[in-house]
């Protein structure tokens, strides 16, 4: 019943195989599912620090190649996801092994937005990031042309 519930009605079957979980019942649980999930729950998390890194990039990139556009929103969206960012990091410590990657495929993202959004010519944003992870996290870091 249990594999049905779950294509029908995740809610109910996430809320039933919790109180198994917590009833100790694991032969009566829906193991390979509930793998599925926790793994999937990851990619989530992974997926969140890409988004949250995008985001700041690609308004660090227009803050750098748009001075006369700078204001108070790009002030605050950048200073939002650095804290974001940081919470997250906290909250997930182990993301913090992935952040290479998460780096490189976040600035790829930012590049495409920074260029589609400035109407820039694409060749304006440097094909890698000019900045580390720390550098662009730093409060006090407002890059400039």
């Amino acid at each position: 019943m249990s594999a049905n519930l779950y294509d029908q009605d995740f809610y109910a079957w996430a809320n039933e195989q919790a109180g198994l979980l917590r009833a100790g019942k694991l032969t009566q649980a829906d193991i390979e599912h509930i793998a599925e999930e926790i793994e999937s729950m990851g990619k989530t998390e992974k997926r969140e620090l890409v988004n949250r890194l995008t985001v700041l990039l690609a308004h660090l990139l227009k803050w750098q190649h748009q001075p006369a556009r700078r204001g108070a929103s790009w002030e605050v969206t950048i200073g939002t996801q650095r804290r974001a960012i940081t919470r997250h990091l906290a909250d997930n410590p182990s993301l913090k092994s992935k952040l290479p990657e998460a780096f490189a495929d976040a600035y790829i993202d930012a590049r495409g937005e920074a260029y589609v959004e400035t109407g820039l010519p694409k060749a304006t944003f440097p094909a890698t990031c000019p900045w580390s992870f720390e550098q662009m996290m730093a409060d006090d870091f407002w890059p400039e042309v």
